[in-house]
Order: structure tokens, then C-alpha cells, then sequence
């Protein structure tokens, strides 16, 4: 299993760009290679519960991976945590 903890960028389908901080691990039980983590936006104000479909993540290292939002989370008063599933490779 493969992790990354750091910046990354949430590009939406309608190409607006929410940076904030990434936690992923690859998942790789025998079957083809999967990946999946969660997402916190810089910015609590980000409205990501409509985003599901159609985005990608980057890292830093100007890697991207295709992803779906599983679910949106509000963690206090101006902070959410997007879980996400990668589709393909992992970026990381």
C-alpha cells in the first residue's frame, strides 16, 4: 500500500480549481489497482456536496488522478472532509 499526505488541488467538472490538503493510500487487494482518501478544502466556504462526478486531483508533483466524491462531511462550523475513490492509476 502507497500513501500520500499533502497539498493537492480539487479540479471540478466546470473547471473551477478548490486547493486544500490530501490523505490517500492505494488499495490493492488483488484486484486492479485502486485508490482512495479524503480531501479538505483550504477554504470551508467551498461548496463540493453537489460536486460527484467528472474531477480530477492533483498533486504537486503536477500528477492527476480522475476521482468521485463518495461523501462530504462538515468537521466544524467552517471545515468539510470530501471522501474520495480514485479511478486508474494513483497519482502518487
Amino acid at each position: 500500500m502507497t500513501t500520500y499526505s499533502g497539498p493537492a488541488t480539487l479540479v471540478l467538472s466546470d473547471g473551477a480549481r478548490v486547493v486544500g490538503v490530501a490523505s490517500l493510500r492505494s488499495d490493492e487487494r488483488g484486484g486492479p489497482q485502486g485508490w482512495s482518501g479524503s480531501f479538505r478544502p483550504d477554504r470551508g466556504g467551498d461548496d463540493l456536496r453537489n460536486a460527484t462526478d467528472g474531477l480530477e486531483l492533483e498533486l504537486p508533483s503536477e500528477e492527476a488522478g480522475p476521482v468521485a466524491v463518495t461523501n462530504v462531511r462538515r468537521l466544524l462550523a467552517t471545515q468539510v472532509l470530501v471522501s474520495l475513490v480514485g479511478r486508474g492509476p494513483a497519482p502518487f
